[in-house]
């Protein structure tokens, strides 16, 4: 295996200069901190694939006009059980961050609530999602579809049709950090693929096709003219899973569906989250009682973690020692930091 020269960086100079970046790229300043703490978090937490690695795609969007900055959240569809709410292709990180603040003082107020996030520019790490709902008290449940050109090929298939369609939910707990479970229903995130191609590292086998339909360990085939394809994880579970999400994120609420092949480089996700206050249904007794004695049963035998668990020990460890970026992701960066007028990414 190759070896990676990182670059370890502070994680508060990581964020300090990604807000930098798209304060350059005209971003207001509640916007470019919270795209900064959404990708630097996902950093700590051990997810580059979601990281800052993805601020040169970003403002390769923004040029595409795939990413229209300092949009605000349009209430499309008001039901009362449910609201339906459009971005616009609007800063996902903002974007989702709003439809889950109404989420979440709908559900206080109702005891549940389903809120549909359409039309908006790369939305990151769902778990993010779900732990800002965990953080107010709330149980939720998200499915994402993923439009960027067809990427993953279904059960039995050998050519894409799909995004990477993310799954995520979370429990809170009290004095504890929540149970947060966050997959993509492709055997690995296409980010995480990318990663591996800028180290120079295989990936897992029976992750990815070539383009003739052949299982490869090489990153780089995903990125070939024509591409290879992603692979379902748990094969025909991953599949239905995914399926689901394209249709309950998008097609259900009026969004757009990936019924295309290749990309033009911007991500468009939708997202369906159904959010519920155990709080206000006058179940929180009994749901904590239930959610730890199960939780102590399940992780009883040693070896046993719970979802969540060890991006919280990569988030210790990187906080102390910093955020390791690799050659080509941090060449990528300094690229797209003079792209924006700044000297580059790194310099003050």
């Amino acid at each position: 295996m190759a070896e990676v020269n990182y670059t370890y960086v502070p994680w508060e100079q990581l964020q300090a200069r990604t807000i930098a970046v798209f304060r350059a790229a005209g971003s207001d300043l509640r916007e470019a901190q919270l795209i900064a703490e959404h990708l630097v978090e996902a950093n700590l937490r051990g997810h580059d694939s979601h990281g800052v690695g993805v601020v040169p795609m970003y403002l390769g969007s923004q040029r595409a006009k795939g990413l229209v900055l300092n949009q605000e959240l349009r209430v499309a569809i008001d039901t009362g059980a449910m609201l339906i709410c459009d971005a616009g292709l609007g800063a996902g990180q903002v974007m989702a961050h709003d439809a889950m603040v109404l989420g979440i003082e709908r559900a206080r107020d109702e005891g549940s609530a389903i809120v549909s996030l359409r039309n908006s520019h790369h939305i990151g790490r769902i778990g993010h999602w779900a732990e800002q709902c965990a953080a107010a008290g709330m149980v939720s449940i998200h499915f994402v579809n993923v439009v960027a050109g067809a990427i993953v090929a279904p059960f039995g298939g050998t050519q894409a049709r799909l995004g990477t369609n993310p799954f995520a939910a979370a429990f809170p707990r009290a004095g504890q950090p929540p149970v947060v479970v966050d997959f993509a229903t492709s055997t690995l995130a296409s980010g995480k693929v990318r990663v591996a191609h800028n180290k120079g590292v295989p990936i897992p086998a029976g992750a990815l096709l070539d383009n003739q339909g052949k299982p490869t360990t090489d990153p780089g085939k995903l990125f070939e003219t024509p591409p290879g394809a992603l692979t379902t994880f748990g094969e025909h579970k991953g599949w239905g899973l995914m399926l689901a999400c394209e249709l309950l994120g998008a097609a259900l609420v009026g969004a757009p569906t990936q019924h295309v092949g290749p990309g033009t480089g911007t991500v468009i996700n939708s997202m369906f989250s159904v959010i519920v206050s155990p709080e206000r249904l006058g179940t929180a007794g009994l749901f904590a009682g239930e959610l730890e004695a199960v939780l102590g049963w399940v992780t009883s035998e040693d070896g046993v973690r719970l979802p969540g668990q060890p991006e919280l020990d990569s988030r210790s460890v990187r906080i102390a020692n910093g955020i390791p970026v690799d050659p080509a992701t941090l060449d990528q960066l300094e690229a797209a930091a003079r792209d924006v007028g700044m000297n580059g990414f790194l310099a003050a």
